[in-house]
């Protein structure tokens, strides 16, 4: 699958009522440790059906990363069945991300 892009209008649909983890990525174009990170995570959208990957941009949805308390970026969020199990903020190399989920 692709990464999808995650806004106020489908986050529900989305997220919270997916039927499978998923893996957020709050991010932002400005951020040099969010494009570090960004391959991995088209990666692990390409290569992981089990797992729903999701990018938010934090300065076209700042409700978003507010409600999630987001204070630094990257910031990758793990949701199953619409609840936060993993969270963990900064680049890290593809195999900690994973290892997240």
């Amino acid at each position: 699958m692709s990464v999808i892009h995650v806004d106020r209008t489908n986050f529900q649909s989305e997220v919270l009522l997916s039927d499978r983890p998923v893996l957020l990525d709050f991010w932002a174009p400005w951020c040099g440790p969010c494009r570090m990170i960004a391959p991995a995570v088209e990666e692990i959208a390409a290569e992981r059906p089990d797992v729903k990957v999701g990018k938010i941009n934090i300065d076209e949805q700042p409700e978003l990363a507010v409600q999630f308390g987001v204070m630094s970026i990257p910031t990758l969020v793990v949701m199953k069945e619409g609840r936060i199990v993993n969270q963990a903020t900064g680049a890290r190399p593809k195999e900690q991300i994973l290892a997240l989920l």
